[in-house]
């Protein structure tokens, strides 16, 4: 215990030396050294606000605001400044600590501000924008608080103490949600591999959970360095593909077409620090944990996205390590208990291994195809799935011609039978065009039921897609000109919760008929470029799915705000619940 308490220290250590590091030798990114925020008030006011960092400036002529209508009347007093002369713009007006700037922007469906700073060291940003989004009355409906907005402030006004306390409990939940669930059968896997008691089972869980809490430490330091859209840096194609191909070699190894283990040297210290366990399983279950933590772990639910609200506004590295790796430690704890507790309910090992090890294999590779399926076409996905299935089934075959009992026999080749046929009907589905692995023949049902079908638009294609704060201001401001309400779905390739909205949600009958009046804009972050980024940052949204209710007063029901996945009756209530308040 005490050996990996060591380790502990010693990953946290850098974190800790980092924080004055970055401070003395590296600039502020310009959205931490002009923190920018707007506020709408009564009577078509704009209160606009720059917090500047200490070392920094904000130059008072690169102050501009811009309306949507062009037409619209703007009316604004600049504070006066300080005089300064510097080598980009001469002897120039310019800010320091805080500016504040009234708007009278009656009228206006948005505002466009911009603005430009530099440091005292002699770093001069390029030209900033933001586009906001007004309505034309103040609306006690958005008086009420979402979700995310409610968990951050709750945090906000919290101490450190009582904060870690609530990201503890915080974690604690999410290790029942669809995400964190698949941590359970990896860390059995790994356990039920090396014949654990108890003791040892606690060991190889607390080697899984540490690594991942620490994991999640990084997430919230980077957080709060970038206050970006983590989920995306984290699933981008190429990460996605490296880890999956690690995946598969994991599934290989549990096939046994080889063994991994370490040089002999890392193993005979292993042994010895684990009583004789075979070594590398503590390594192993170590590098699970970031694994997991990696792929399984970012989950767009409310709560998670308070969390990295909250982190990404405070900008401090060390309250976003400790926050999120306290949310880690709480989501360690059920997995400890599997990990303890359920190494006693494990048989002792024998012939049952290899068959096990087997069913973690096609464990690992379904995880494999699960993250890959977020950057490959549908038809491949379903394909891949098809082939798993039949490599599981023939396995169950093989397996079924070594049972002794004959109903145990008869038994499993039913079982082969039926996920046999299952991953058949996916292969043809894919062939066919097919990209739902639970619905692989749904193209042939539409073609059945429609005789022009292929006539009929896509409910999808009604969406506009969108790559610009400014198209997307420009698109909620065109539709209130038209007295529309307007969806904002923000969606990335990679998304699978946006892909099950698709076919859950926007695929209902009734969602389809309740949108047919409303403007749907889908600002596609994919690529997470800096428009991306942009949007995202305009409406304190942290990633996909995130789907924004704007009324056509241009103004959003931010307490209906949806992050992450919904039944289709629960969109129909918050969208019921957004016209009731307008």
């Amino acid at each position: 215990m005490s050996r990996i308490l060591r380790y502990l220290w010693v990953f946290l250590l850098p974190l800790l030396l980092a924080i004055p590091a970055h401070a003395e030798n590296n600039f502020l990114p310009p959205e931490q050294a002009f923190k920018f925020s707007a506020a709408q008030e009564d009577q078509g006011r704009v209160r606009l606000t720059w917090h500047i960092s200490e070392g920094y400036y904000l130059y008072r002529k690169q102050l501009t605001v811009a309306a949507e209508p062009a037409d619209s009347a703007l009316q604004m007093v600049y504070p006066a400044g300080t005089m300064k002369t510097d080598d980009f713009f001469g002897e120039s007006e310019v800010y320091h600590d805080s500016v504040e700037l009234i708007v009278n922007a009656a009228g206006a469906r948005a505002l466009t501000v911009g603005w430009q700073g530099c440091a005292d060291a002699g770093l001069c940003y390029p030209p900033q924008s933001q586009t906001i989004a007004l309505h034309a009355a103040s609306d006690a409906s958005n008086d009420v608080r979402g979700e995310d907005q409610s968990m951050a402030d709750r945090l906000s006004q919290s101490s450190l103490a009582w904060m870690l306390l609530v990201f503890f409990g915080l974690g604690l939940l999410m290790t029942f949600t669809p995400c964190v669930l698949p941590m359970i059968p990896i860390l059995s896997s790994l356990i039920a591999g090396s014949g654990a008691g108890p003791r040892r089972g606690f060991i190889l869980s607390l080697a899984f959970v540490l690594p991942m809490a620490l994991t999640y430490a990084v997430f919230g330091a980077a957080a709060a360095l970038a206050g970006a859209n983590l989920q995306a840096m984290l699933q981008n194609p190429w990460v996605l593909g490296v880890f999956g191909a690690i995946f598969v070699a994991l599934a290989m190894a549990m096939f046994g077409f080889y063994e991994l283990q370490l040089p002999s040297f890392l193993r005979n210290r292993l042994d010895q620090a684990s009583q004789g366990q075979r070594g590398g399983t503590v390594l192993g279950a170590g590098a699970m944990g970031v694994l997991s933590a990696l792929l399984v772990g970012p989950c767009m639910t409310a709560p998670l996205a308070g969390a990295l609200l909250y982190i990404g506004d405070t900008g401090n590295v060390l309250v976003g390590g400790l926050a999120l790796l306290f949310m880690g430690l709480g989501m360690g704890v059920p997995l400890l208990l599997v990990g303890t507790v359920g190494a006693k309910l494990l048989p002792r090992p024998g012939n049952w291994m290899n068959r096990v090890k087997a069913c973690f294999g096609f464990i690992l590779l379904a995880m494999a195809i699960l993250f890959a399926a977020r950057v490959l076409p549908g038809s491949v996905t379903l394909a891949l799935w098809g082939g798993l299935l039949l490599s599981c089934a023939l396995s169950l075959s093989t397996l079924a011609q070594q049972l002794a009992v004959d109903g145990g026999r008869l038994l499993m080749r039913c079982i082969a039978l039926l996920i046999g046929i299952w991953g058949g009907i996916m292969v043809l589905g894919a062939a066919a065009g097919g990209h739902d692995p639970l619905q692989p023949l749904a193209f042939a049902s539409r073609a059945s039921t429609s005789g022009n079908a292929s006539d009929t638009p896509d409910f999808m294609q009604r969406f506009a897609t969108v790559k610009s704060p400014q198209q997307l201001a420009a698109g909620i401001a065109e539709a209130g000109r038209n007295g529309q309400w307007t969806l904002v779905d923000f969606y990335a390739d990679w998304c699978v919760s946006c892909k099950a909205i698709e076919r859950d949600v926007f695929s209902d009958p009734q969602v389809q008929q309740a949108l047919g009046g409303m403007r749907l804009l889908r600002p596609d972050i994919t690529a997470n470029t800096a428009d991306d980024v942009a949007m995202l940052r305009a409406y304190q949204a942290f990633g996909a799915p995130t789907i924004l209710l704007i009324g056509p007063d241009g103004k959003e029901h931010r307490a209906e705000r949806i992050i992450g996945e919904l039944s289709a009756g629960e969109f129909l209530a918050r969208l019921k619940r957004a016209r009731d308040r307008a």
